[in-house]
């Protein structure tokens, strides 16, 4: 075999361990037993220090070496530069900060879940403590003489600056407020009314997965605490989590994840447990999942068909017809919550968490003073106080798993789906009426077929210009929500 087949060969064996790695946080959050964290973080740590030794082991760099780029195709020479970029990046990480890391942010997830069910941020800042500097060490080790955000943001959005990110979301945020402020200055949107079976909210949960093209076969749904999805290939888990009094939580949480799912599952077989066989970033990835749960699932059309799967399961509701349906569904209303917030206002609490956490591995921030600087930053854009912490520092699991970094691909990725969303109504002039009868398949196969299937061919910018036609801005995304909201609220 030549350096190439080895060093592939090799790397689908550190693949199979991530993924396995990947199941086990699967089941920490859906059906490990509560007394198992201590331990389930030993396993974590023991798994991802050999997942490191791998990463750099001295043959990845004599493999890599040896390879002549300009002998191999356009996929050869993709697998190759996502290896490099690996090894590159592991090699500068000591393996003991990598298992330290793994035990410490399993431990913290307990600690976490225990510390938002109580509203008590003082029992979970000093694990986060660990974690944050934790997550600096590594950051000053990847960074050099460069940005040490940067160096983290990098794990989700390769080849990305913060600075840029900056200049993006300084572009977003005027017309955001402006539109906000224009809608809550009209009379509220009615919601919905009485309880809602949370069995009865998983019956639609699964016609949803299924109706945007969610492989059960190779896939499952679950509920957690905090919605997520985890694995690629032929083993896809998603979760999703059911409210009595919101059903909507449930079934666009589902939409969400089943956009992350259907990703993965739609990436080319013959990428499976190599590097290109996965989502090329987090912002490409959370670009279909945005699209799935509001382009597509929060649409006039679309929002049609699930009224009436909804009459089907639940009977009455308290919402007289389709138009007010679709009111409720896109209803801009006052909230803590960002996995709960409409369009117009998602992105300002993404805003809220990205400059907090660079102030934080910046060391502008300490962890003492973050919850108050969450509230006062809250109350700030927003205008009213947050109630507790569940509702303000303590709702999002992500800090307690070290993902500093990776809040902004969540924006990123709303930019990213107003660009795919231009160009496949474009490509497909009669998708609301079958939107309208539930059918996604033309819109979910242009995505297959444009960006989807492909994996981490190309970077994440070129794979959206790929797809579109057109460099990535924050215009199609700021227009399409305009129009939207102008039409909902007679603006």
């Amino acid at each position: 075999m030549n350096a190439f087949n080895d060093l592939m060969a090799f790397h689908r064996d550190t693949e199979a361990l991530g993924q396995i790695s990947g199941r086990l946080g699967w089941d920490q959050e859906t059906m490990m037993p509560a007394g198992a964290g201590e331990q389930r973080a030993d396993e974590s740590a023991a798994i991802e220090g050999i997942i490191h030794q791998r990463k750099v082991d001295p043959r990845v760099g004599e493999w890599l070496a040896a390879i002549d780029d300009s002998s191999l195709d356009d996929v050869g020479r993709a697998q190759v530069r996502l290896i490099r970029r690996a090894y590159e990046r592991s090699s500068r990480v000591p393996e003991r900060l990598v298992a330290e890391m793994a035990r410490a942010s399993t431990r913290a997830h307990k600690i976490w879940a225990e510390a938002r069910s109580d509203d008590n941020f003082a029992a979970f800042a000093p694990v986060l403590k660990e974690i944050v500097a934790l997550r600096q060490e590594e950051a000053q080790a990847l960074a050099g003489d460069g940005d040490t955000y940067d160096a983290l943001l990098n794990e989700y959005e390769p080849g990305t600056k913060a600075s840029d990110l900056e200049a993006m979301f300084g572009a977003l945020r005027p017309r955001l407020v402006a539109l906000r402020e224009a809608v809550l200055s009209k009379p509220d949107m009615p919601g919905l009314s009485g309880s809602f079976d949370p069995e009865g909210q998983m019956r639609v949960t699964e016609k949803l997965a299924a109706q945007f093209g969610y492989d059960f076969n190779r896939g499952r749904v679950d509920k957690a605490v905090h919605p997520f999805s985890s694995g690629s290939g032929n083993d896809v888990r998603i979760t999703t989590r059911t409210e009595p009094l919101d059903p909507f939580n449930c079934f666009y949480s589902t939409i969400h994840e089943v956009g992350h799912g259907c990703y993965e599952q739609n990436i080319d077989q013959a990428y499976r447990m190599t590097p290109l066989g996965r989502g090329v970033s987090m912002g490409v990835h959370e670009s279909q999942s945005r699209i799935y749960e509001n382009q597509l699932g929060r649409s006039r059309a679309f929002t049609g068909w699930l009224f009436g799967q909804m009459r089907d399961e639940f009977g009455d509701f308290g919402v007289a017809d389709e138009n007010a349906f679709y009111g409720a569904v896109n209803r801009i209303k006052n909230g803590y919550i960002r996995t709960e917030a409409d369009e117009v206002q998602y992105n300002l609490h993404v805003l809220l968490r990205f400059d907090l956490e660079r102030a934080i591995i910046s060391g502008d921030l300490t962890v003492d003073d973050l919850e108050t600087a969450w509230n006062d930053r809250f109350e700030a854009d927003f205008g009213y106080a947050v109630d507790k912490a569940s509702n303000g520092v303590l709702q999002d699991v992500h800090w307690s798993a070290g993902f500093f970094g990776y809040f902004p691909t969540y924006s990123l990725g709303n930019v990213y789906a107003g660009c795919l969303n231009e160009a496949l109504r474009a490509a497909v002039p009669d998708l609301d009426d079958q939107l309208a009868r539930g059918d996604t398949s033309a819109a979910t196969g242009w995505l297959r077929e444009n960006l989807q299937q492909h994996g981490g061919l190309r970077e994440a910018v070129d794979t959206i210009q790929h797809a579109t036609g057109k460099a990535p801005s924050e215009g199609p995304l700021l227009d399409y929500l305009e129009a939207k909201f102008k039409d909902i609220y007679d603006l």
